[in-house]
């Protein structure tokens, strides 16, 4: 048997990793500055994270939800607690596209409605509801699109007050669009959002999968812009590479027996994972770090290239590769063994681990001053 190829792979393959490091088979070392979509949170194999998922191996792995799992709530109170949101419940799944349907499905169930207003651009997820609420129709199969969604424009206050009514169930926002190719939506858009959600008694949700999780200097990008919204999904960045998704879910929401589950979600090993990724990042102020390096890395960008095209928060950000430097991206990995992210058509990604340093800073950014001044037009 053979692999279904459905992705485009970079000829490398890493074997170990350390930090903000990661060393392929045959010994060559490189700097990550993507983090695997955003998902090293705390840096590769940080020791406390190992030790705790060891730990919890020699006790128990697995177990159903049919049983008291008090991890899960050790999860919750500290996730509540660094992330301002005490009030809120959680449940808990596998990944972030399980996180949006389940949101999805809270807010159909608690309006009774099925319409959801997305924006365009956006990415939500490779399941039912979330691919159909992801505004790329290459990705949604013909049993996904019978979803009513209505697509508005980013920061289009006027498309966003004409598409939400009174038959809208749920309005779907990134906290900043990550694969669409980091852009914000500005507080005013967030505002509306949660104004139109209150007249018409639909929920917001804020999908903060990619920009949650302390990335953008405060634990989720909405925060910046003083709402709360009905529900949070997050995935990414909460497991350092273990799977695990969660909702926020508000207090004004009311639970009932059956009406979410999940075989594998809040699993013991998944929770040891998530729980020590939120000690680490309480105890070494990585939230903290995120946005200060986070001005140290956009400022010495900004000097690279047109600071306009520099988008972001934190260590959430992307920049449109120059024209004279098409090849930007594959230059740095090839030739400065340097990961990025990208976004089409011509957007560089960065979301390093929230523990990235100046020192690799400096390198990522001597690698893209030798390869935008050799490529300089004259």
């Amino acid at each position: 048997m053979k692999l279904f190829e459905v992705y485009s792979l970079l000829p490398i393959e890493p074997v170990r990793a350390e930090g903000s490091w990661l060393w392929d088979k045959d010994g060559n070392r490189y700097l990550d500055f993507y983090g695997g979509h955003a998902v090293i949170s705390i840096g590769h194999n940080h020791p406390k994270y190992q030790q705790a998922i060891k730990n919890q191996l020699d006790k128990i792995s697995f177990y159903s939800n049919s049983v008291l799992n008090s991890i899960q709530e050790e999860l919750a109170e500290k996730l509540g607690r660094l992330s301002g949101y005490e009030d809120y419940s959680l449940f808990l799944c596998n990944s972030g596209a399980e996180a949006n349907e389940n949101a999805l499905k809270i807010a159909s169930f608690v309006s009774g409605r099925k319409k959801i207003v997305a924006l365009k651009n956006a990415f939500h997820g490779r399941t039912s509801g979330a691919v159909a609420a992801t505004d790329n129709p290459k990705i949604v199969a013909p049993v996904n699109a019978g979803h009513e969604v209505v697509f508005v424009g980013l920061n289009d206050l006027i498309s966003l007050e004409q598409a939400v009514d009174d038959q809208t169930a749920a309005i779907l926002i990134e906290g900043i669009q990550g694969v669409g190719g980091i852009y914000e939506p500005n507080n005013a858009f967030f505002q509306k959002a949660a104004e139109l959600a209150t007249k018409h008694q639909c929920l917001l949700i804020l999908d903060e999968i990619q920009s949650g999780y302390g990335r953008t200097g405060k634990f989720f990008a909405h925060q910046f812009s003083g709402i709360k919204p009905h529900l949070i999904t997050t995935a990414k960045g909460m497991g350092n590479g273990f799977p695990i998704g969660g909702v926020l879910i508000s207090p004004e929401i009311k639970p009932w027996s059956g009406m979410l589950g999940t075989t594998f979600g809040g699993n013991h090993l998944a929770c040891a994972a998530a729980v020590a990724v939120l000690d680490i990042i309480k105890e070494e102020n990585l939230i903290e770090n995120a946005a200060n390096m986070g001005t140290v890395l956009s400022s010495a960008i900004g000097e690279l290239i047109a600071p306009a095209t520099l988008r972001g928060k934190g260590l959430m950000l992307g920049f449109d590769t120059p024209a004279h430097a098409p090849t930007l991206r594959q230059n740095l990995i090839k030739k400065h063994r340097i990961f990025t992210g990208e976004a089409k058509p011509n957007v560089i990604r960065l979301l390093p681990p929230l523990n990235i340093g100046s020192t690799e800073i400096e390198i990522l950014i001597e690698a893209l001053r030798m390869e935008l001044s050799a490529n300089q037009p004259q």
